[in-house]
C-alpha cells in the first residue's frame, strides 16, 4: 500500500501561514466589505416598502411591460405580507454586491482572455474548479480568514458566480466576425477603440446573459450563505429546517423564487430587442 501523501497538513499549514502573514489585511478587508454592505442594508432599510415596490415594477414596465409589472408587485407584496421584507432586503443586498464584484472582476478578465490565449489556459482550469467544487469545500479557509458573517458569505459567493460572467464575455469577443475586426483596423482603429466600438457591442448579447447567469448564481447560494451567518431568506429556510417547520420552509422558499423570478427577469433582454428579434 502506498505511503498516504500528507496533502492535509500541507494545506492547512499554508491556510495557517498565509492567515499569519496576512491576517490584518484580511482584517481591514472584512471591516471594509462589512461596512460596506452594513451601509447599503441600512439605506435600504429606510426605504418605504411600497416605494421600493414601485422602483422594481417601473423596472419592470420598462424592461418588459406592464404584465412583468404586475407580477413583480404582486409577488413583492407577496414577500411583505409574509413578514419577510427585512429578510429580502438583506438576501437583496447580499446577492447585489455579490453579482457587482463578480462582474467587476469578471468582465476584464474575460476580456483579456479573449485576447490572450495564454491568459485562458491559465484562467480556464481555475474555473473549473470554481464551478465544480462544493461550495463547502472552499468555506472553510474563507472562514480562517474572515470568521462568520456576512463577509465570508460573499467571499464564497463571488467565487461560486463568477465563472459566467468571465466564460460568456469571452465567448462573445470570439464570436466577433473577423472581417469586421479586419475592417475596423484597416481604418486604423487602434485596440482600444476595436475593443470599445467593435467587440463589445456586438458581444454585449453574450455579456449580458453571464450578468444574468452570475445573478441568479449569486442567488442559489442564499442557503449556503446563511450557513456561516449572512441571514436573509436563507436564514428562514435553515431555521425551518432545523425545526422541520414545513410551512415556515415554503414561505421562506417562495419568497427567493420571486426574487429569482424578478432579478431574472429584470436581467434578460428588453422588451424592444425581443420585439425587434
Amino acid at each position: 500500500m502506498l505511503p498516504k501523501i500528507p496533502l492535509a497538513e500541507w494545506i492547512s499549514e499554508f491556510v495557517n501561514w498565509l492567515y499569519a502573514v496576512l491576517g490584518p489585511l484580511f482584517n481591514f478587508i472584512s471591516d471594509v466589505v462589512r461596512a460596506v454592505i452594513g451601509g447599503i442594508d441600512t439605506m435600504l432599510g429606510t426605504v418605504p416598502w411600497w416605494l421600493l415596490i414601485l422602483v422594481f415594477a417601473g423596472l419592470a414596465w420598462y424592461r418588459s411591460g406592464w404584465r412583468l409589472a404586475l407580477g413583480t408587485a404582486v409577488g413583492l407584496v407577496l414577500i411583505y405580507d409574509l413578514r419577510l421584507w427585512e429578510d429580502m432586503v438583506n438576501t437583496l443586498v447580499l446577492v447585489l454586491v455579490a453579482s457587482v464584484l463578480s462582474i467587476v472582476i469578471g468582465l476584464p478578465l474575460g476580456i483579456w482572455s479573449a485576447r490572450r490565449a495564454g491568459v485562458y489556459r491559465v484562467l480556464s482550469p481555475l474555473l473549473d474548479l470554481m464551478q465544480t467544487m462544493p461550495a463547502f469545500v472552499y468555506l472553510v479557509p474563507v472562514l480562517i480568514f474572515f470568521n462568520i458573517g456576512v463577509v465570508p458569505a460573499l467571499f464564497a459567493t463571488v467565487v461560486f458566480a463568477m465563472p459566467p460572467a468571465i466564460r460568456l464575455t469571452r465567448l462573445g469577443i470570439l464570436q466577433v466576425p473577423a472581417q469586421l475586426v479586419e475592417a475596423a483596423r484597416a481604418f486604423g482603429a487602434s485596440d482600444t477603440q476595436l475593443l470599445r466600438k467593435v467587440q463589445i457591442p456586438i458581444a454585449m448579447p453574450s455579456i449580458k446573459a453571464g450578468i444574468n447567469q452570475t445573478i441568479m448564481l449569486s442567488l442559489s447560494m442564499v442557503v449556503i450563505a446563511a450557513m456561516i451567518g449572512a441571514g436573509g431568506l436563507g436564514a428562514d429556510v435553515m431555521s425551518a429546517l432545523e425545526t422541520i417547520d414545513v410551512g415556515r420552509g415554503f414561505e421562506a422558499g417562495i419568497s427567493i423564487v420571486i426574487l429569482a423570478i424578478v432579478l431574472d427577469r429584470l436581467t434578460q433582454q428588453s422588451r424592444g430587442v425581443r420585439e425587434k428579434q
